[in-house]
């Protein structure tokens, strides 16, 4: 993971640290300091060992579903991966049990992260790709990096569908679980498709510098 930056300002080797699963503490002692909130990748990677990439985002778009009734679902065939209902998964669930804990709603220790890994599956095997954390975000994972990415710009976009869709005043036609199903195995053969494009996106960005080198990686 990067040191504790902004995500845009990642450049160089320095700015990445390694992180043990087991613990979620860095593997070198004197490493810079982390992002709190590395305890859900930690613990995501510890309970499903196929996942291979965690995504942890705040985007606006999403987090309105994580507090309203109306659940996130699938609308749009490029986001069938959704499922009919995404599930979300509420800090307080632990804080109950924990009541003299910091509530701020921030993932910072196993004890959460651990509760928050068990809504994505079971057994080890990850039941749903996506989960809403209530007033926060959202976890994805995937069993590669370019269909983590995919999953999550497409959770955004299927999000704002949804909501555009709501506003409108009528009724809203969701995907069936087939249909969510077909189009999510459709659209997943397809995912590394639009990667050469968004990493020409990112390397146009004028913010952007990337000083590391495939073998350094």
């Amino acid at each position: 993971m990067s040191r504790y930056l902004a995500p845009a300002l990642v450049a160089t080797i320095e700015d990445l640290v390694i992180y043990n699963i087991e613990d979620a503490q860095p593997v070198k002692p004197d490493a810079p300091r982390g992002f709190s909130e590395r305890f859900i990748h930690s613990e995501v990677y510890k309970a499903y060992p196929a996942v291979q990439s965690v995504v942890h985002s705040h985007s606006l778009e999403v987090v309105p579903f994580s507090i309203s009734t109306v659940p996130l679902s699938a609308c749009f065939h490029m986001a069938g991966f959704l499922g009919t209902a995404v599930p979300v998964w509420d800090a307080a669930s632990v804080y109950k049990d924990h009541p003299s804990d910091n509530q701020d709603m921030l993932i910072r220790n196993t004890k959460l992260a651990s509760s928050l890994a068990k809504a994505l599956g079971e057994n080890g095997q990850v039941k749903h790709p996506v989960v809403l954390m209530r007033g926060h975000g959202m976890v994805v994972t995937s069993e590669s990096l370019e269909m983590c990415i995919f999953n999550s710009i497409y959770t955004q976009q299927n999000a704002r569908v949804q909501r555009s869709a709501m506003s409108l005043g009528g009724a809203v036609k969701y995907f069936t679980e087939r249909e969510a199903h077909d189009t999510g195995t459709t659209t997943g053969m397809g995912a590394v498709k639009p990667w050469p494009l968004w990493e020409k996106e990112v390397a146009n960005k004028t913010m952007y510098h990337n000083q590391l080198s495939a073998t350094e990686l």
